[in-house]
């Protein structure tokens, strides 16, 4: 109790607060614009997802991996999913059955990552997830969520679109601007002040963004929001293509847990135990099962809580607690929701962009332990360089393949990762010198 009564940790809880709050907010936002739901239906989303989130966050401290880890909506799951929407808009694929066929896998995905717990399995899966694949993890998913942020900067609309689609010049100089004031600050700030660069990113955008383009609050949908709809997505299908990458990614996703967990041992000054990883596998399983129904960005601990943690040594529980209690009260507060759903995409991506250009930094230090040389480089330029390639290739390149393997061979994440795990665990490099 005494804990809870010191200044010190409210203040380490309101910046684990607006830590959390600039990860989540456009997350929602960005899934409902790509499956063209309401406006009602982004708000209930947004505050089920601060509600969610805030109370996984708990949990986790409390019961699960008991580390001042942040649970949040995994940017792998989120990056997929706005990649199959793309690819499925392009190839023809009715949005409905896409939400339908992903609804089912993410149920499926959260069932097998409670059984990684309860059976304990996850420390041999971590073997897989060396040094080298999760180099190539890193970087792809880099690539992938930085593309995404890169179009909404430029006003490509993120769901389906009829007719061309331009970049917005006016759009894209405020996303160009905001991003660069974002990086200044990352630079030349104060540590305080960098603490808070993603979020005064945030509020420079939003505001120079209502003064430019005449936006209006829609904070009247208020009274509306607090109604939370079953599949929203659409009512469960069974595309076995979209189900097996929903499950896989499912699978890929389990690599959150073991950079989170692994990447704060030292900072904890022990390695996580087993019972540790069972417990957060277990509640990461249970909590991506209730978002695959309600709508929501499947769960994993966030690996950026790392940078968080170096750059504020805030490690301790109490603040933590705080802020995901803070960040659950907001989603209670139905006008919360409402206000925080109108924020231009275009400003949350620019910030995003920024934030996630850091992951090109994980992506080295993995790297920096693989010992390469000219007869062993394939381990990673292969699934490197196939996984980018594949990204930038349009969807319809991929109409002509069965439909049970076109959702994971066009998707450059996937195909990439898949290839660094087999090179990696069949062949041993470190034999050919």
């Amino acid at each position: 109790m005494k804990e809870l009564l010191k200044s010190s940790n409210w203040v380490s809880g309101l910046q684990w607060l607006f830590f959390i709050f600039t990860n989540i907010v456009v997350i929602p936002i960005t899934v409902g614009a790509a499956f063209e739901l309401s406006q009602e239906t982004i708000v209930s989303m947004l505050q089920l997802s601060f509600i969610v989130t805030g109370l996984a966050c708990i949990i986790q401290a409390l019961l699960g991996h008991h580390r001042a880890i942040m649970e949040g909506q995994s940017g792998l799951w989120w990056g997929v999913i706005l990649t199959l929407v793309n690819t499925a808009v392009a190839q023809g694929m009715p949005l409905d059955v896409l939400g339908g066929s992903l609804t089912v896998g993410i149920i499926i995905s959260g069932v097998l990552t409670i059984l990684i717990g309860i059976t304990g399995v996850g420390p041999i899966l971590a073997k897989l997830f060396n040094p080298g694949v999760m180099g190539v993890f890193m970087f792809l998913f880099a690539c992938q969520l930085v593309g995404i942020f890169l179009k909404g900067m430029l006003g490509i609309p993120f769901g389906n679109v009829e007719g061309e689609v331009y970049i917005d010049p006016a759009i894209s100089i405020l996303s160009i601007v905001i991003a660069l004031i974002v990086i200044i600050i990352s630079i030349k700030g104060s540590l305080e002040i960098r603490k808070y660069g993603l979020l005064i990113g945030i509020i420079i955008g939003w505001i120079a963004y209502a003064i430019i383009f005449k936006t209006e609050s829609v904070a009247g949908a208020q009274a509306k929001a607090f109604s939370f709809e079953l599949f929203p997505f659409g009512a469960p299908a069974w595309d076995i293509g979209i189900i097996l990458t929903v499950v896989l990614t499912g699978l890929l996703n389990t690599a959150n847990t073991f950079g989170a967990l692994k990447g704060t041992d030292s900072m904890y000054g022990k390695e996580a135990t087993n019972k540790q990883y069972r417990n957060s596998f277990t509640i990461t399983g249970f909590v991506t099962g209730f978002a695959g129904m309600f709508g929501l960005v499947p769960y994993s601990p966030y690996v950026s809580s790392i940078g968080f943690l170096n750059q504020t040594g805030i490690i301790k529980r109490i603040p933590f607690l705080i802020g995901g209690f803070l960040f659950f009260m907001m989603g209670i507060i139905p006008a919360v929701g409402a206000f925080f759903s109108t924020l231009p995409l275009s400003i949350g991506s620019a910030v995003l962009f920024v934030s996630y250009l850091q992951i090109v930094i994980s992506s080295r230090n993995f790297f920096r332990l693989v010992k390469w040389n000219t007869r062993n480089v394939y381990r990673s330029a292969i699934p490197l360089l196939v996984g980018i390639i594949i990204m930038t290739m349009p969807a319809y390149y991929f109409n002509s393949l069965p439909e049970i393997i076109r959702p994971l061979l066009s998707n450059g994440l996937i195909v990439g990762i898949t290839l660094a795990l087999i090179l990696e665990n069949l062949i041993s490099w470190d034999k050919v010198d």
